[in-house]
């Protein structure tokens, strides 16, 4: 999943795609550098971020989508609004994923599952403007795997169809570097869930911290793409459905190697 911010403030790109032509332009390299889907957001959710109204978050994300779709994109729409996902939906996006889960407007989830969409839930507990003074957790790994567990089955409740809903762990939202880090050793726990897990790992503040000693500058979002793949290739040796990059073709070399090494992967013996 090559991401496509038509956002002026997003932490990985600072506002470099946010003009639509610029973002369509871009879609399209991202496509070419393989990716199967491209998924277009229009509100930042870096840590701190405040919400665009309504009518700008439609204004920055429906033309891009419409744009991409016509060139045969498949799109995913990176929205928390109902209103939002219908429109882009109706301009070609295929799939909505939403960083709350459905949780931030009581629309959303109802409208997808009358719709029959493919929908991804993240865990999440709270906006960004606040969602770190939440990042506490007896266990991470146990808590953020019981509450996506509650938050699928009020999905599925919902009408959500079950062959159609991802889920996503959400480093970053609500967690420090720490767990992230728990989060990642673990990745293989987390299809105990029972659905396809999307990552999203990609640029984040955990990863420009790696190396770095105390109070020295964190590598900067554009130069932490080494670190973004490594993450894919963990994922992908987790065996999950999807990672959300910005450097989308060097994920697909690194994800071909793992390919190439578990084609050659010596069947296991008798017990």
């Amino acid at each position: 999943m090559g991401v496509v911010n038509v956002t002026p403030d997003s932490f990985s790109d600072g506002g470099e795609w946010f003009e639509p032509d610029a973002a369509v332009r871009h879609g399209l390299d991202v496509l070419a550098a393989g990716a199967d889907l491209v998924d277009v957001g229009g509100e930042s959710t870096r840590p701190g971020a405040e919400r665009p109204s309504v009518e700008e978050e439609l204004r920055r994300v429906v033309p891009v989508v419409r744009a991409l779709a016509a060139e045969g994109a498949v799109v995913s729409v990176d929205t928390m609004r109902a209103e939002v996902a219908r429109a882009a939906v109706e301009a070609g996006a295929a799939i909505v994923n939403d960083v709350s889960g459905g949780l931030a407007d009581e629309s959303m989830v109802p409208w997808v599952a009358h719709a029959g969409l493919a929908f991804v839930a993240m865990h999440w507990r709270g906006h960004s403007t606040s969602m770190q003074s939440r990042a506490v957790y007896d266990d991470v790994v146990a808590d953020v795997c019981r509450e996506l567990a509650e938050r699928r089955d009020a999905l599925l409740a919902a009408g959500i169809r079950q062959d159609l809903l991802v889920l996503d762990p959400g480093l970053g939202f609500a967690k420090t570097a720490e767990h992230n880090w728990a989060l990642l050793a673990a990745l293989p726990v987390l299809h105990g869930l029972g659905h396809p897990l999307l990552l999203g790992a990609s640029r984040k503040t955990f990863l420009g911290r790696l190396g770095r000693h105390p109070g020295e500058p964190l590598r900067p979002p554009a130069e932490r793409d080494v670190e973004t793949t490594a993450t894919s290739v963990l994922a992908a040796m987790a065996g999950l459905w999807c990672v959300r990059v910005h450097d989308v073709a060097s994920t697909v070399r690194a994800i071909a190697v793992v390919e190439a090494a578990m084609e050659h992967a010596p069947e296991e013996g008798p017990a």
